[in-house]
This record gives structure tokens, C-alpha cells and sequence, in this order.
């Protein structure tokens, strides 16, 4: 699929926010004044940017106030549902902590939940989709998941719970890309069941239904070439995780090991994402003659 610059941008910020967020709710670390207001506006700060991002791949991104109303059906609408009742939890244990030195444990603990689920709900936006087998997987959620708390541990100061997370974010990337290569062969998707003729014998593409560019080629149908696909796998998983835990590792603890792991699992992260939406392969391209590969 087309790798939209405000989707990789949402997945990416809010999983960082929503991470940090997690682990302050749960008081680790438990900081008051000047550095709990940074602390809690780095993690708002991002889980609201990448929100917003969101909005700008929707044809009327007025609407968005919409997506809150379909949460029995929709993951994308439970996903706003718990982003919104995450944020709203976890401001009286913030505005305690920063302003009166009082943090509220209860309110911080089911804030800090609820930002773990609404990163599982974004997940399973993209895990709910049968017509991208690729996507339609276990190792999605895993994979969002150990993101945003391996980002959560190293934003927080967490830099020992972070090295083993950044491992566990590397060994998901692995298992979803692996995984992932087989998926659409596993799901049997082909010519013949995509026009419903393959009982008949063999189908093969006698003319494409467009003979030029259209919209669902452009989105649905992007293709990325093996081998910038192996670079770029090897780029976000040597960024996105071997360069932070290697940088925790070998560098005294402090801020610059912490602010280069953060940089370099940033920019591995954004790598991941991108390859994440141009390696989905919708069964619709089977249509148009493009399988997989």
C-alpha cells in the first residue's frame, strides 16, 4: 500500500507518546515539578501530534469528531475512544504531580493501561484487515506494542527495561517481516478466487481493467523492490533497536547514551513504519495482474 507520510508519522508519534505516558502513569519514574511538566508534555505532546497527523489522510478532515460513534464495529473508532479517555484519565495524576507534588496512583495506573490499549487498538486497525494478509497477523499488535514501550522505557529514563524492550522490538520486526513474506501465499489469494473462476481451471489476466494509473494502483497496489526492501529492513532494525541497545550498553548511562539511542530508534522506527505500509499487499492487485514479490 502507499506509504502516506501522516500515517507513518501517527503510528510512529502517538506509540511513543502513548508508551512514555504508560510508564509515567505507572510511576516509573515517579518525578515531580518542573521535570514531571516535561516529562508529561513530551508524552501529550507527542500522542496528540501523532493523532493529528491521522486526520490529515482523511478526504474530510473535518469529520474526524465521526470516528468516535462506531467503537462496537470499528477498531479505528475504539482507538479514539481509548486515546481520549487515556489523555483525560492521566491529566489529574499529572496536574497533581507537576503543580502539588501529589500524584494520583489510581487515576496515573488505569491512565497508563488505557495508553497501552489505545496502541493496541491502532494495531489491530491494520490487524483486522483479512484483504492484507500481511498485516492480518499476530505479529502486528506484538510489533506496535514492543515500539511503544521500548520507546516508553527510553523517553522515561527507564535505559535497563529499555535495552531488553529494543531487543524485544528487534526480534518483533523479524518475526514480522519473516512471517510476514508468507502470508499472502498462506492466505491462498489468487487470480482464480479473486474472479471467482478458479474451479474452472487456471485463470490468467487476458487485459487490465484500466489501461492507465488510477487511484487503487496508486494505494493499493505499491510495490517496493527486494532489494531496497532488504536495505531498509536492515536499516530500521539497526537503528530501531541494534544502535540504542548498543549505545545503552556500551556508553556510560547519562544523556547523551539516552539522547542517541532516542535519535537513532526514531529514525529506524520511521524506516519500519514506511516499510510496514509499502510491503502490504492488497489481495485487489491480484485484478490488475500484480502479485506479490
Amino acid at each position: 500500500m502507499h506509504p502516506a507520510p501522516s500515517l507513518i508519522v501517527f503510528t510512529s508519534l502517538s506509540g511513543l507518546g502513548f508508551g512514555l505516558l504508560f510508564f509515567l502513569g505507572l510511576g516509573l519514574p515517579e518525578k515531580t515539578g518542573l521535570v514531571a511538566f516535561v516529562l508529561y508534555a513530551l508524552g501529550y505532546g507527542l500522542a496528540t501530534a501523532g493523532l493529528i497527523a491521522s486526520t490529515f489522510h482523511l478526504g474530510r478532515p473535518e469529520r474526524a469528531i465521526h470516528a468516535f460513534s462506531q467503537w462496537r464495529s470499528s477498531w479505528l473508532s475504539r482507538e479514539a475512544v481509548l486515546a481520549m479517555a487515556a489523555l483525560l484519565l492521566m491529566a489529574p495524576h499529572a496536574a497533581g504531580a507537576v503543580f502539588f507534588a501529589t500524584p494520583l496512583p489510581v487515576l496515573g495506573v488505569l491512565g497508563g493501561v488505557l495508553s497501552l490499549v489505545t496502541v493496541f487498538a491502532t494495531a489491530m486497525i491494520y490487524a483486522s484487515i483479512r484483504a492484507v494478509p500481511r498485516w492480518n497477523h499476530w505479529t502486528v499488535p506484538f510489533m506496535f506494542l514492543t515500539a511503544a514501550l521500548a520507546g516508553g522505557a527510553l523517553l522515561s529514563g527507564n535505559l535497563f527495561w529499555a535495552a531488553w524492550l529494543m531487543l524485544g522490538f528487534g526480534v518483533a520486526l523479524i518475526l514480522h517481516w519473516a512471517l510476514g513474506d508468507l502470508r499472502f501465499e498462506e492466505a491462498g489469494s489468487t487470480m482464480g478466487t479473486a474472479t471467482g473462476l478458479g474451479r474452472i481451471g487456471k485463470v490468467r489476466l487476458f487485459a487490465p481493467p484500466h489501461t492507465g494509473d488510477n487511484y487503487l494502483l496508486h494505494e493499493m497496489a505499491y510495490r517496493v523492490g527486494r532489494k531496497h526492501a532488504g536495505r531498509l529492513r536492515a536499516i530500521a532494525l539497526g537503528l530501531g533497536a541494534g544502535v540504542p541497545v548498543a549505545t545503552l550498553v556500551l556508553l556510560p548511562a547519562g544523556y547523551l547514551a539516552a539522547g542517541l539511542a532516542v535519535v537513532a530508534h526514531l529514525a529506524g522506527l520511521l524506516a519500519s513504519r514506511w516499510l510496514f505500509y509499502a510491503q502490504a499487499e492488497h489481495v485487489m492487485a491480484l485484478y490488475y495482474g500484480r502479485a506479490p514479490g
